[in-house]
């Protein structure tokens, strides 16, 4: 069963090849710098931190014992949950609230920023948004869909 986090804590996905290591793919590349310490403090803070990565098989479990050899375990590994069951069908779009990768627009700021991006000087959760609507994929509480913000139709 899926547990539930605290208001502060998030669901953060985190890619492996140019992210928690250099990319060296298909070998490992040496660790990023701060790279397991602040992905020790996330989880301190109350995240949840799923590896999201293009690795498979035996690649993907050289990269999950290497980060457990140094100390960060993940709550789920390329899947949203433990339980997961991945199927033909299953997408491989994660329910997350961060993303974070080498691949970003502007590429990959350095754990430090990460760290003071997402937790300025060791306080709560103060991620802000650019954009908070694009976060939603329903219908808002007001009914009005983005159709109709767009093209002002009620």
């Amino acid at each position: 069963m899926q547990e539930f986090l605290s208001e502060n804590s998030k669901i953060i996905a985190v890619d492996f090849d140019g992210t928690i290591v250099e990319h060296k793919y298909p070998a490992i590349g040496r660790e990023m710098l701060f790279a397991f310490s602040t992905l020790k403090a996330l989880k301190q803070k109350g995240h949840k931190l799923i590896l999201w990565t293009y690795r498979v098989g035996p690649m993907l479990d050289e990269a999950v014992e290497y980060c457990k050899a140094n100390g960060v375990e993940f709550y789920a590994v390329n899947k949203n949950f433990p339980e997961e069951k991945i199927e033909e069908n299953t997408p491989r779009k994660l329910n997350a609230d961060i993303f974070i990768d080498d691949r970003n627009v502007g590429g990959f700021l350095g754990w430090s920023d990460v760290w003071q991006t997402l937790h300025p000087e060791s306080g709560e959760f103060l991620h802000q948004l650019r954009n908070a609507e694009a976060h939603n994929n329903y219908n808002s509480s007001n009914g009005t869909s983005i159709f109709k913000k767009l093209f002002g139709k009620k």
